[in-house]
């Protein structure tokens, strides 16, 4: 049966455990947040000795995975198997003959086994029988990456479900800096939320001194230079970022640099230029739609598609595909091709 990560979350709380899990996509926090919670969970401390496995698909076949599912707990009610990496079972990238006896499985599994698959960045092939068997007979989620304008939306209520808050600046500025990835952004927000024991509001300051983001010189304000036609901001920061290319290599910035464009060739082209209509138009959140109504008001359409262009000649040049340059005149040879 296809659930939510909310829906599966919300029965192991109420002790509902199913015989077979299935958690595959390619969004991880997910998948790691369900099989973490059943191994931490399912069974006692003094239980998990003995009834509890955590296996790794590139080192165990399936044939031994259902086996071991099979059997019965020691000393207990139940037993857990955790199939940690399962994209790697050399048995799910075969044809359906081949899985005869783990569909077997999925229509007769043990009743007193927890039987646990993490499929990770991999989905399987929905026309495949083993496929529609797992969602007809296992607890099936489909981990899908969310779009960047409901990351604001899940920072807040992640931050919510720990008794904390946060302010709309703290919030944008980690969309902003980390984009949709979850796992990160728990991290970090974990990160920040360890420095303090009581309740706390978080802000853009405590964003940027735990997670480690410059307050002046950083991608954003990169962003806002460009946006604001201040060359000199704009190469203060490329010669801050030259200096510690480890922490920010050029390719990053040539990434967030054309994804910058992109949104804003998507706002040329769209109807709706309220607030609403660029959010949706670009996929970010309307908090800052002003910001990226500013660009366009600054670079055309034309000019946007030139950029784009530079854009894509400097992504060339840093791979040392077309010539050789070192990063720092890389970008301020590109900044002045943007910002002119």
């Amino acid at each position: 049966m296809a659930k939510t990560a909310e829906q599966i979350l919300s029965d192991l709380k109420n002790n509902n455990y199913a015989p077979v899990y299935f958690l595959q996509g390619e969004e991880p926090y997910f998948i790691d947040l369900i099989s973490d919670y059943i191994e931490a969970n399912a069974l006692d401390e003094s239980e998990k000795g003995f009834n509890q496995r955590v296996l790794y698909g590139k080192d165990v076949g399936l044939y031994d995975v259902i086996s071991a599912a099979k059997s019965f707990p020691m000393m207990g009610q139940r037993q857990v198997i955790i199939v940690k990496e399962a994209q790697e079972l050399a048995e799910l990238k075969k044809k359906d003959a081949d899985l005869a006896v783990f569909e077997n499985y999925l229509q007769n599994p043990q009743p007193s086994t927890v039987l646990v698959f993490g499929h990770k960045h991999k989905k399987l092939d929905k026309r495949k029988k083993i496929t529609k068997s797992l969602t007809q007979h296992a607890v099936f989620l489909e981990s899908s990456k969310i779009y960047e304008n409901k990351v604001p939306e899940w920072i807040e209520q992640f931050v919510k479900a720990k008794n904390h808050k946060i302010n709309r600046q703290a919030t944008m500025l980690l969309t902003e800096y980390i984009g949709n990835n979850l796992e990160r952004l728990s991290n970090e927000i974990n990160k920040i939320l360890i420095n303090f024991k009581e309740p706390v509001e978080i802000n853009e300051k405590h964003v940027q001194e735990y997670v480690g983001i410059n307050k002046d010189y950083n991608i954003f304000e990169l962003q806002k230079a460009i946006v604001q036609g201040n060359v000199l901001q704009a190469n203060r920061i490329i010669q801050f970022f030259a200096a510690d290319p480890k922490n920010h290599p050029v390719i990053l910035s040539i990434g967030f640099l054309n994804s910058f464009f992109t949104k804003l060739l998507l706002i040329h082209h769209h109807p709706d230029k309220s607030d609403r209509g660029v959010a949706q138009a670009a996929g970010v959140s309307p908090y800052i739609a002003k910001e990226y109504m500013a660009a366009i008001r600054r670079y055309n359409l034309q000019k946007v598609l030139q950029n784009l262009q530079y854009i894509y000649e400097a992504d060339l040049t840093s791979k040392g595909v077309n010539a050789s340059m070192a990063d720092e005149q890389l970008m301020k040879e590109l900044l002045f091709k943007l910002m002119h």
